[in-house]
């Protein structure tokens, strides 16, 4: 291409061979898999092009990415982009059948993004690729196997991800992001221990919601030095607490992402920050959720292991929601099973949330856990728990999640401990 791209409503489409490493690395012994792969995917693609008249370029950009650009397509956009989806359909199909290797049947799919280029606006030769490349990148998010076109508001969606990742690892180097506890609570109400819940307050966003930047941290791997801050501040927080009276009995649960924990160096990250911090190991709770169980679960077991040895707890967070084994469940060196706020929060009008959330209470007392409900709204979901066997709760029934200075001045008001529906303004 030159510089600049000119003409008649171009397409340029990028695809990818969905599955290719697992499938090299699984059945191409002793062949050369690059070669095979590689003209075996440009015939396809050119043999898929043969049906349409146009004129057409096939290239293999390296490893399982290939680029297929059409010219004289319509000047029309509609009918261009008509045309292209065809072109990238028929490239799906032909890709998609098996392949016949050392006697056996072995199938993969592609992944293609389209993008459309050309026209009287000018733009650099890079540009189109990087379309095409957004809109592969979408197939393979809904699903593989799929053509996708190239959609301005992803590039919008891209350029807006970008800029909050650069604005995350500027606020974590000044300070921007804190602390907030959610009292939990036994009873009518008595304190015992808090979660502590990370905010973010961004400098021109205000608070900005964990739903946003907790899966960018976890995408980009700042959950790594996140997740550190913030077991410091909560470590720091316990050994101050423990100075006071009136808070020297309260628990911390401290939420650990699948990969902080499979970071090679977490149970040292824990215990040499328990250490640095004068922390009681025994005051603070780990609270991991079951997606974590889904591979390496000796490996698990062996950190979770190693930390309890010194003192530190574990709850199973969102339990009911994953696939987690129950042979694997019995095993793990667990403390408490904390029941999802989505069965409580229908627990009295959906049968079977209600029997879940009877299942979870009935399996942590045959395991002698302990058993906590999150998303606890309203007094009528707090006695059905109570009915069945469940006395710790934690919810906007107790107390939303607050500062430091107005969850420990909600503690130092109550007697002894019982906490008022308190909803800050």
């Amino acid at each position: 291409m030159r510089d600049t791209c000119q003409g008649k409503s171009p397409s340029m489409r990028k695809c990818t061979n969905d599955y290719q490493r697992l499938w090299a690395s699984t059945i191409y012994d002793g062949i050369n898999d690059g070669i095979f792969i590689g003209f075996r995917w440009k015939a396809a693609c050119l043999l898929a092009c043969e049906t349409i008249h146009h004129n057409r370029a096939v290239a293999r950009l390296g490893g399982d990415e290939f680029v297929v650009m059409l010219e004289d397509l319509s000047k029309d956009d509609l009918e261009a982009a008509t045309q292209a989806e065809t072109v990238g359909e028929k490239i799906r199909s032909s890709l998609s059948q098996s392949y016949r290797l050392q006697g056996n049947d072995h199938h993969c799919t592609p992944s293609l993004g389209i993008t459309l280029f050309g026209g009287p606006q000018q733009e650099k030769n890079t540009e189109p690729l990087k379309r095409a490349e957004l809109a592969m990148y979408q197939a393979k998010s809904v699903g593989r196997n799929a053509v996708r076109f190239f959609d301005p508001e992803m590039q919008a969606k891209v350029s807006e991800r970008a800029a909050m990742e650069l604005s995350m690892r500027e606020s974590l180097l000044v300070g921007d992001f804190q602390l907030y506890y959610q009292p939990q609570v036994v009873g009518e109400g008595r304190t015992t221990g808090a979660e502590a819940l990370v905010r973010w307050l961004h400098p021109k966003k205000g608070l900005v919601s964990p739903g946003d930047f907790i899966p960018l941290a976890e995408d980009t791997g700042l959950i790594l030095p996140l997740g550190q801050w913030v077991m410091d501040t909560a470590c720091v927080q316990l050994a101050k607490w423990a100075t006071c009276a009136n808070f020297a009995h309260l628990t911390l649960s401290v939420n650990v992402s699948a990969r902080q924990f499979r970071h090679k160096n977490f149970v040292s990250n824990v215990l040499a920050t328990l250490s640095r911090t004068g922390a009681n190991p025994q005051q603070l709770k780990l609270e991991l959720t079951e997606s974590l169980l889904v591979e390496d679960v000796e490996g698990i077991i062996s950190k979770m292991t190693a930390l309890r040895a010194h003192g530190v707890g574990f709850s199973l967070d969102d339990f009911g929601t994953g696939y987690s084994s129950l042979s694997y469940l019995k095993r793990l060196p667990l403390d408490q099973l904390k029941i999802d706020q989505g069965f409580v929060k229908n627990i009295l009008s959906d049968p079977n949330d209600s029997a879940i959330a009877k299942m979870v209470i009935a399996l942590a007392d045959s395991l002698g856990l302990m058993v906590i409900a999150e998303g606890v709204e309203i007094e009528a979901q707090r006695d059905f728990l109570a009915r069945h066997g469940c006395h710790a709760y934690q919810g906007f029934l107790f107390s939303r999640p607050l500062p430091i200075e107005l969850f420990e001045g909600i503690v130092r008001s109550t007697s002894p401990g019982r906490i008022d529906r308190f909803v800050p303004n």
